[in-house]
């Protein structure tokens, strides 16, 4: 179907989500908020476990969509070259042999590209994706190469306890939109698992939009208005996760290290703004808000070791701060 219009991004966002139901059983929360993520042309960190679908939400993803789509299994000895691509000699033969070099693309340049345990590459590898996310183009051997219009990064990552992981640095997190945390099915939903994964399949999933209906969601998403009171709350939110700011309550100088920066505030509010486009609302809510902003807060808190110590994460900080924080200042 063709997005031209609030109503049908909302049709297509139900249809998306109707699609994702033939094969993910439950986990319908993450597959909004990764839909809110692709309307408006973010990056998705998906963190868990081993086995919890996060690779197979990915590709359901990728056979939903009429896009190219490209998967990059992260492992130790994984190099930038094999992520961004890599400048190879090419040999003319005859009478005074002429040798140029030619570059050869990488599986970056795609419009979906799933970076499966992120994680578990080095922190060298892991940074040949920063260009990428934040500008749109890779530069190699000094010469810059534009990636599409339509450009999405998925990313898996192991709990960082897990041996073998390497944490991904604070500049790499930022770039990602939402941190999504999946969690373990409930018992009917791992019955459901189950049952479905151990009999004949035969699920066929309906190619839904293109890469000019992304572009169009983006740009209806951000013509969705929002009032200057939620803009207000929103930067005082994120300045209260700071724990140099004064005003930031006392909870969070003992427990945070780190607040979020300024990136975190206009995440929370294009978020927000694609929640109420999916429902076919021109303007954004408190509720939306609420219901963003712990995917955009999740990753960008560095916990102190006071907070550690009392078992806090940015989950329950961000619960706080909601019930600190005044919408009315």
């Amino acid at each position: 179907m063709k997005i031209t219009s609030l109503d049908s991004l909302r049709k297509a966002a139900i249809l998306l989500e109707d699609e994702f139901r033939k094969v993910i059983i439950g986990q319908q929360d993450i597959v909004r908020m990764l839909l809110a993520c692709l309307f408006t042309s973010g990056h998705c960190l998906l963190i868990g476990v081993p086995g919890l679908g996060k690779t197979l939400l990915v590709r359901t993803l990728a056979k939903l969509l009429r896009l190219d789509f490209r998967r990059i299994q992260f492992t130790p000895d994984l190099m930038p070259s094999d992520v961004t691509g890599t400048e190879v000699i090419d040999t003319e033969e005859g009478p005074g042999t002429r040798r140029s070099f030619r570059f050869v693309r990488g599986p970056v340049f795609s419009n979906i590209l799933l970076a499966d345990e992120i994680n578990r590459t080095p922190p060298k590898t892991q940074a040949a994706l920063l260009e990428a996310m934040e500008e749109r183009q890779v530069t190699v051997a000094g010469t810059t190469h534009k990636l599409p219009d339509v450009f999405f990064v998925i990313a898996t990552q192991n709990p960082i306890e897990q041996e073998g992981t390497y944490p991904l640095p604070e500049a790499q997190l930022d770039r990602f939109m939402f941190a999504l945390s999946i969690n373990y099915p409930s018992l009917s939903e791992e019955e459901e698992i189950i049952e479905s994964t151990t009999k004949k399949m035969d699920t066929k999933l309906e190619s839904v939009l293109d890469e000019s209906d992304l572009l169009t969601a983006r740009d209806l998403i951000r013509e969705v208005a929002i009032s200057r009171q939620l803009i207000g709350f929103v930067a005082r939110l994120v300045r209260a996760t700071r724990p140099t700011d004064p005003a930031s309550p006392e909870f969070v100088r003992k427990s945070i290290e780190f607040g979020a920066g300024p990136r975190a505030g206009q995440f929370i509010v294009l978020g927000a703004k694609a929640l109420a486009a999916m429902d076919g609302r021109a303007q954004a809510s408190f509720e939306d808000i609420r219901a963003v902003a712990s995917s955009v807060l999740r990753h960008r808190l560095l916990i102190g070791f006071q907070g550690m110590a009392e078992n806090i994460d940015s989950d329950v900080v961000t619960k706080k701060l909601f019930e600190t924080v005044k919408l009315h200042p």
